[in-house]
């Protein structure tokens, strides 16, 4: 098993609940994939380097988990496709 993060912006042209429920369904894929969510670490409304889709703001979530090796690929291909999702990038952590 090895450990990744997984840094996902959020537009912010979305409800509360919305939210929760974006982070929900990428944990679940996580899940259906064999990975273990170990963190959600929610860093609130960012600015961003620069304007994405004429967004200067963002929401950013650092998602923490254990997965072998092909769980990554099926959660950005997941990720890639959700319409509340502005920026995501899923590294593997060094031990």
């Amino acid at each position: 098993m090895n450990k990744y993060e997984l840094a996902v912006v959020l537009t912010t042209k979305i409800e509360d609940e919305e939210r929760a429920a974006s982070i929900e369904k990428i944990k679940e894929v996580i899940a259906r994939f064999g990975g273990v969510v170990t963190n959600v670490d929610e860093w609130g409304k960012k600015r961003l380097a620069y304007e994405i889709q004429k967004m200067k703001e963002g929401f950013y979530y650092f998602i923490t988990f254990e997965s072998d090796s092909n769980c990554p690929n099926e959660v950005e291909q997941r990720v890639r496709i959700m319409e509340n999702v502005i920026r995501y990038l899923c590294i593997r952590q060094d031990a």
